[in-house]
């Protein structure tokens, strides 16, 4: 297949990209920020913020739009630019080239859910930032019936592997005696390991699933502190205290302490008929990373 992959040098953009390649796929990448360090790529270097930008004459079989600023990103006008306007840059750019666009979202489109998410489950987004990456979704949506292209989403749990916010903000900092916890940290969430994430958007890809909605993350419910809890124990450290809620919305931003604090539980069960997970639960996703 020929496979167009935005925010190709992000922390799920290049795993996908690698594996693509892998596999035998003709891989372009679109990056901006970040430095191309994958072999076998075909690099197109891109501000999708801005309209000056080309995309080869190619027919791609699939798109993948990964690219989207995190809520790290406090400036909602910098967020509207990069998640919004930067989709309907990309679409523009890509609309005649392929007939198939996956998204990537998150599971904070659901907002603060009563029971168990699944694909039915109705969109109640509570946060500036996922508001603007929900009007990102609903252009493309939009966008692809008019012009007769597939459009699938899935909608991931925390994405945690090697070398992601886990790495720097988990593992670092309980080794750094750093690590607190929002509140008390016993809020249920939902993981997913980048593995995963990354097959599941492969087995999108390769079975044509197109005009599809999917909840992505592991099957296992878990709190956060238990989560961090255990990585501390697999690592020999002391489990970590937590922080005020105010404090952390002081130095991480409310959106982002939101969505890491609204508790959240899903079935899988419509995912797990198109894809058999490597890690189903976070143990065996942790165990994996740091023991590798």
């Amino acid at each position: 297949m020929k496979i167009l992959v935005t925010g190709a040098g992000g922390f799920i953009g290049s795993r996908l990209s690698k594996k693509l390649i892998s596999e035998g796929h003709d891989v372009y990448g679109v990056f901006h920020d970040s430095p191309c360090q994958i072999d076998g790529i075909q690099v197109i270097n891109a501000d999708l913020r801005e309209d000056d930008f080309d995309i080869p004459d190619i027919e791609f079989d699939v798109v993948f739009h990964l690219a989207a600023a995190t809520p790290l990103v406090k400036d909602k006008k910098k967020q509207k630019r990069i998640n919004y306007d930067g989709t309907v840059n990309l679409f523009n750019k890509i609309k005649d080239k392929t007939d198939f666009i996956i998204y990537a979202s998150g599971l904070g489109v659901f907002g603060n859910p009563k029971g168990i998410v699944d694909e039915q489950s109705p969109i109640k987004p509570d946060t500036d930032f996922v508001k603007i990456r929900l009007d990102a979704q609903k252009f493309l949506e939009n966008s692809c019936k008019e012009n007769n292209i597939g459009f699938s989403v899935c909608y991931f749990g925390d994405v945690y592997g090697d070398g992601s916010w886990f790495t720097e903000m988990v593992v670092k900092k309980l080794k750094s005696g750093m690590m607190k916890t929002p509140g008390k940290g016993e809020y249920d969430k939902c993981f997913i390991h980048v593995e995963d994430a990354v097959g599941i958007l492969i087995s999108i890809a390769k079975n044509n699933l197109k005009d599809q909605s999917y909840v992505c993350a592991d099957s296992t419910s878990v709190t956060f502190k238990e989560f961090v809890d255990y990585t501390a124990d697999k690592i020999g450290t002391k489990h970590p205290g937590g922080v005020p809620m105010f404090l952390a919305k002081g130095v991480l931003g409310g959106d982002l302490v939101k969505l890491l604090t609204t508790p959240m539980k899903i079935s899988n069960k419509k995912v797990s008929e198109i894809y058999s997970f490597v890690y189903p639960s976070y143990k065996e996703g942790i165990n994996s990373i740091l023991d590798s």
